[in-house]
């Protein structure tokens, strides 16, 4: 489980209740400044996005949350299992390999190989699920930058509105008006408070993760596409692991060709016992 973003989160509040200090708390809780900053960022992100992509927000948090689902070097080691069958038993021979695959972008990959298909054609139809993975992806965290963007601008409204209502209250005969001067004052500052809390601290962080975690995605999916058109022009199985992990640190790379190296020379020496 990745919680960083949580951590971050629950630090930031933390940190912030350690500035403000425990005992001055009860001066940042207005329940109308909630209410404007809170209601009108969600309303407004109602007003603009489809019931579909609403109702995918727990989704959303969870995948904030989870592991990094894609490994480099685990994809690496079975597009090499599969070149290697490939080139020792033929295209065919990747059918039965192909329907323990799991992933379903690799395994359609993988079977557009034994039907035959043309190169260009493979590339062309898996950079097209790319793309449409990006738009929806895309979507997903624009609406989280959309509500990054409508919590100040509430925070402004709620600001409007304190100062519209003192100044108000300032023009009641007879001074009355002075007794609401400093209610009026905070609602225009706290609900400012709140629309800068709520874009740096949860709709931001949370946008930034999403975009992290479909870069993730797009790369896995990338090396799909060069592994599946590797396999199907016959590349030597040592070279495709090279192609593949030069998309990762040099140390990594060294890492994984030292333990290939190592997995490989335990074979050899116990196919000659």
């Amino acid at each position: 489980m990745d919680i960083t973003t949580l951590i971050g989160m629950i630090a930031g509040f933390a940190l912030m209740v350690f500035g403000i200090g425990t005992s001055k708390l009860g001066n940042f809780f207005e329940t109308g400044s909630i209410i404007i900053v809170l209601g009108g960022t969600m309303a407004g992100v109602i007003a603009s996005y489809p019931l579909r992509m609403l109702l995918g927000i727990p989704k959303h948090i969870l995948v904030t949350t989870r592991e990094k689902k894609y490994s480099i070097p685990k994809l690496v080691d079975q597009m090499v299992d599969l070149a290697t069958t490939a080139r020792q038993n033929g295209l065919l021979a990747l059918e039965e390999q192909a329907e323990q695959i799991k992933d379903p972008f690799l395994k359609q990959g993988v079977l557009m190989l034994v039907d035959a298909t043309d190169a260009d054609k493979i590339r062309h139809m898996m950079e097209l699920e790319i793309d449409s993975l990006a738009a929806r992806h895309d979507e997903v965290a624009g609406m989280y930058e959309k509500a990054s963007a409508a919590a100040p601008a509430f925070g402004m409204i709620g600001t409007l509105i304190g100062l519209i209502n003192m100044l108000k209250g300032l023009n009641v005969d007879g001074g009355g008006g002075s007794s609401s001067l400093g209610e009026d004052m905070s609602v225009a500052l706290i609900t400012t408070f709140y629309g800068c809390l709520l874009a740096n601290l949860i709709f931001n962080p949370i946008a930034s993760k999403l975009r992290i975690r479909h870069q993730e995605e797009e790369l896995y999916c990338s090396l799909v596409i060069e592994g599946v058109l590797a396999i199907q022009a016959g590349e030597n199985p040592k070279f495709l692991r090279e192609h593949l992990l030069a998309t990762l640190k040099q140390s990594q790379q060294k890492k994984l060709l030292a333990k290939a190296g190592a997995s490989a020379g335990s074979a050899a020496a116990g196919g000659e016992e």
